[in-house]
């Protein structure tokens, strides 16, 4: 609770403001009541009085009368004001958690974004955050003002009826004992409830990504019957928490007629014994209403109990997200240039997690001259990826040390090491915006001319220009409108745009022909002659020319050397190659 609510921050003071407006509009409730008794026992005993007599009780009723106007006057506008405070301060209190989960999910490293699938990040930014703006919206207005009410009300009426205030040493304990039973019972079906929204959320934005697939594969009916069965699995556990939580209502009803029925039964009786000496028909009235607005209070408490037990679950999600440090920071005096573009791989293992049974990557040893262009081949788990992903620091080694212009990764800042380290992934990204913005997350001060040069070095431009809006086309959400091997030299173009020290392929041209894929090769030649290029390919035809090729098998470099070396001294880098050539040459064209 203390790390969630303490994005409140600058609005701080309006929830303060809400609390003691609060406070000003219970005690004004509170006070009303007796006034109101006095008064109907004045009139009571107007009967019979006359003349001047008759005129002064007139004058008082009058008084008393505007009296009660300007408190209920205050009380509304205490309550008004509140309302405005509340709203600010709750909707800021959202807009902040908000902003407050986004920074920190930014901050993360791959290892911190593998605890919390994207779908549950989701529903912790929108469900989550929207449970706790509610529930905290509500507690500012009545955690004060309902208990305040409460005991104003207990003491009030105790002043005025004695022995009458019994009753509520009845239905207090009564409605409290009821609302922990049902917080006991609820509480877990909510915790279910929140898990299966994960479940909905990751299952709607699998479905919508992989739509195209989906239909493909004519799995439509499958996709609804897996998500209404998630849908079904939430209203199932919403209908027994409503079901359990609805037992309010029976149980408020029956301590108000309780109420009710021992005011008037004990009251009545009070007044006949002592002839309306010891209490007054006013005095009945005023504990008829304190006991409702006691009971009024307790029910306001109920329903924040509710939505507290509701909250509770968010708040919990959401303090995992906000306690999760970064298992990469920066050290202390970070070093802020990368001399070039040279990686050294001394003696690295790597494993993704220290619970992992075995690593990823097992005894790596390899020493890449600045400028030199590197293939690395490999089959599926051979740890290619894993490799590449420790060179920008998306990853830390378990074991040994990786260099980059002759010093360590993890003595970079680590801004300035991912801005000399440009990645092409092959499940490229692009963003909602026009190309041209997308290429510009490259280089923001890209001009156009550079922009046009980095996309015909990528093989771009020239689908690019036969767009209507060339340059300016809008690309939708998630590149829907532009194909896998447009995706992939967009990002290509997007990563020569940052003139790195080091440009990884990680198969990010599997999407486009081997014409297309020779001629983005050429091109890095002329464009990023110092840039060194470390190129994962499934096709030996994309690596072949080279000037290393490092071969990969279950985590560990069997082989390096060129492309002639390797067919001579690597039994796996030969079966690769006369498997895509039947033994014969490539063909580039």
């Amino acid at each position: 609770m203390k790390r969630v609510f303490g994005s409140l921050r600058e609005y701080k003071w309006p929830s303060i403001l809400t609390l003691l407006l609060m406070v000003v509009e219970a005690f004004i409730e509170t006070q009303i009541p007796t006034i109101t008794a006095n008064l109907v026992n004045t009139i009571e005993g107007f009967e019979g009085l006359a003349g001047t007599a008759s005129q002064e009780v007139m004058n008082g009723v009058i008084k008393t009368g505007i009296q009660l106007i300007a408190m209920a006057a205050v009380s509304l506008i205490c309550g008004g004001l509140g309302g405005y405070a509340c709203s600010k301060a709750s909707a800021g209190l959202a807009k902040n958690l908000r902003r407050d989960i986004y920074e920190r999910v930014q901050t993360f490293s791959f290892e911190n974004i593998d605890k919390f699938s994207s779908s549950s990040l989701i529903t912790r930014l929108t469900t989550d955050i929207t449970n706790v703006q509610m529930a905290y919206m509500m507690i500012i207005r009545t955690v004060v003002r309902s208990p305040m009410m409460m005991v104003f009300s207990i003491v009030m009426a105790y002043r005025l009826g004695g022995r009458l205030s019994l009753f509520f040493v009845v239905i207090v304990p009564v409605l409290v004992l009821g609302l922990a039973m049902i917080g006991k019972v609820v509480l877990p079906a909510f915790k279910r409830v929140f898990k299966r929204y994960d479940l909905l959320n990751e299952s709607i934005e699998e479905n919508v990504r992989g739509m195209r697939v989906v239909k493909g594969f004519a799995r439509e009916n499958y996709e609804i019957e897996k998500f209404n069965k998630e849908a079904d699995g939430i209203r199932k556990d919403f209908t027994f928490a409503e079901r359990v939580v609805a037992l309010n209502g029976p149980l408020m009803q029956l301590c108000m007629n309780f109420n009710l029925v021992f005011i008037l039964f004990v009251g009545a009786k009070m007044i006949v014994q002592s002839g309306g000496e010891t209490i007054k028909v006013g005095q009945i009235s005023a504990m008829l209403t304190y006991g409702m607005q006691t009971l009024m209070s307790l029910m306001m408490f109920s329903v924040i109990f509710v939505m507290v037990t509701i909250s509770a679950e968010s708040v919990r999600r959401i303090s995992e997200v906000l306690k999760e440090e970064s298992s990469l920071v920066n050290p202390e005096n970070p070093v802020c240039e990368v001399a070039d573009g040279s990686v050294d791989f001394s003696g690295v293992s790597f494993k993704y997690s220290a619970d992992a049974e075995r690593d990823s990557l097992s005894d790596i040893n390899l020493h890449i001259r600045s400028g030199m262009t590197v293939g690395i081949i490999g089959g599926t788990g051979s740890g290619k990826s894993s490799l590449v992903q420790l060179i920008p620091r998306l990853y830390d080694v378990s074991a040994g040390e990786i260099k980059v212009g002759g010093v360590d990764v993890r003595k970079y800042d680590l801004e300035v090491l991912r801005d000399s380290v440009a990645m092409v992934l092959q499940k490229n990204q692009v963003f909602s915006g026009t190309i041209a913005e997308n290429l510009r997350w490259g280089n923001p001060n890209a001009s156009d001319e550079e922009i046009r040069q980095a996309s015909r070095l990528a093989q771009a431009d020239e689908f690019i220009s036969s767009f209507p809006d060339g340059y300016n086309t809008y690309i939708e959400q998630g590149g829907a409108n532009v194909s896998g091997g447009q995706k992939q030299r967009l990002c290509i173009a997007r990563a020569l745009l940052k003139k790195p020290k080091v440009l990884i392929l990680d198969d990010s041209t599997s999407a486009v022909d081997t014409k297309t894929d020779s001629l983005i090769r050429e091109g890095f030649k002329n464009y990023i002659p110092e840039t060194t290029k470390i190129i994962i390919a499934q096709r030996v035809a994309s690596v072949k020319d080279a000037d290393m090729i490092v071969v990969m098998d279950d985590g560990r470099v069997t082989d390096f050397g060129t492309h002639d070396e390797l067919l001579e001294k690597s039994g796996i880098y030969r079966e690769v190659y006369e498997e895509q050539t039947n033994g014969g040459d490539f063909d580039e064209q």
